[in-house]
């Protein structure tokens, strides 16, 4: 494991409300925002963002 700290940044779609996500770009991490310490969800970010823009989780 990297002994490099990571830099997270609040998704630019958070609002005011506290429900927020916090992205990490380096890894395809995913968190959230009031519970830093707590579980991340890795995944491959641009692919998924690809699916989602070609309407593939439109209900």
């Amino acid at each position: 494991m990297s002994s490099t700290p990571m830099t997270w940044r609040k998704s630019s779609r958070s609002g005011s409300n506290a429900a927020c996500v916090e992205l990490r770009n380096d890894r395809g991490a995913v968190r959230d925002s009031k519970n830093p310490t707590g579980p991340v969800l890795l995944a491959d970010l641009a692919s998924f963002t690809a699916e989602v823009k070609a309407g593939h989780f439109d209900a």
